[in-house]
């Protein structure tokens, strides 16, 4: 079997866990009012543990479906890139880098550092899953949806849109594939330029003598860009590759299909909006509302 068959097979399984819930982990109702109030300000917090369960169990998952038994098995790479690889009769080894959302959080904060270089032959998909508790607040978790896209074209998109020297720099590792595997460096980074106005136009006319600016990952551009770090003051930048940030299209597409997406009474970008911007009185009468939850909820303590 092909390694693109595999990809294919796998995303149409993937695709499948839409509404599906897993259970990883259950939230209980709230006891009162209050506590609905109160879970809803920090539930955003339990986001990072669930996102690595469900992380954890695609890959469990994708072992489930019999087409892949007699080549191999999906593995989880921790640490590594991508997360989840198909380890058996299939080369090139595909895999899929398995990013999960939470969208009552301000916005996407998985990031995608990973160079082009590591995409030459397309092999690596990004899939991102939306998840929410099934009750909005408590419940197991449930998939909302899914986007998988290639990751070539999720690193494209990032450079493309970061790049923009000399007030911007996308900078690659550098070859590092003599190290141990542990030391090898596989992650680009953003650089923002930090100099005076008139070392910004001295950098500008360095950069107008390179004709053409098309972000490159080769060995020719880098050497350009790491000139520029060399001669002027560049502050590293902390927000850099941010999936909500590279303007990918599928990826905004999916954004914008999750919030339109009706659940539990409302949009999703509905709901985010009230539980991150309303008030205390107006997140406590809806959830009070919906979810019936009053105070004889709480149990009695003899």
């Amino acid at each position: 079997m092909k390694t693109k068959t595999v990809i294919t097979l796998a995303k149409r399984h993937l695709r499948a866990l839409i509404g599906h819930s897993f259970d990883v982990l259950e939230l209980t109702k709230p006891v009162s009012p209050d506590a609905a109030v109160n879970l809803a300000r920090i539930i955003s917090k339990l986001s990072p543990m669930v996102g690595n369960l469900i992380e954890f169990n695609v890959c469990e998952y994708l072992n489930d479906q019999k087409e892949f038994a007699k080549l191999g098995r999906w593995h989880r790479q921790d640490p590594g890139f991508p997360d989840t690889i198909f380890v058996g009769n299939v080369l090139p080894i595909p895999g899929f880098e398995v990013k999960a959302w939470f969208p009552l959080a301000t916005e996407i904060t998985a990031r995608f550092k990973d160079s082009q270089n590591n995409f030459l032959d397309d092999r690596t998909q990004v899939a991102m899953l939306a998840w929410l508790p099934e009750f909005l607040i408590f419940g197991k978790p449930t998939i909302l949806d899914i986007v998988i896209v290639s990751g070539h074209s999720v690193a494209k998109a990032r450079d493309d849109h970061y790049h923009n020297p000399p007030d911007y720099l996308v900078l690659e590792p550098g070859d590092t594939t003599t190290r141990t595997s542990n030391l090898q460096q596989t992650n680009t980074n953003g650089y923002k330029f930090q100099g005076t106005p008139d070392e910004f136009k001295t950098a500008q006319s360095i950069v107008k003598k390179w004709g053409k600016l098309e972000y490159s990952p080769t060995v020719e551009y880098q050497a350009k860009l790491r000139t520029l770090m060399s001669k002027f003051p560049y502050r590293l930048d902390t927000n850099y590759a941010k999936m909500d940030r590279i303007v990918h299209a599928e990826i905004e597409a999916f954004k914008n299909r999750v919030y339109e997406k009706n659940f539990q009474g409302r949009t999703i970008g509905s709901w985010n909006r009230l539980l991150s911007k309303g008030n205390d009185d107006e997140v406590r009468h809806e959830l009070e509302v919906l979810f019936n939850i009053t105070e004889s909820n709480q149990p009695v303590i003899e």
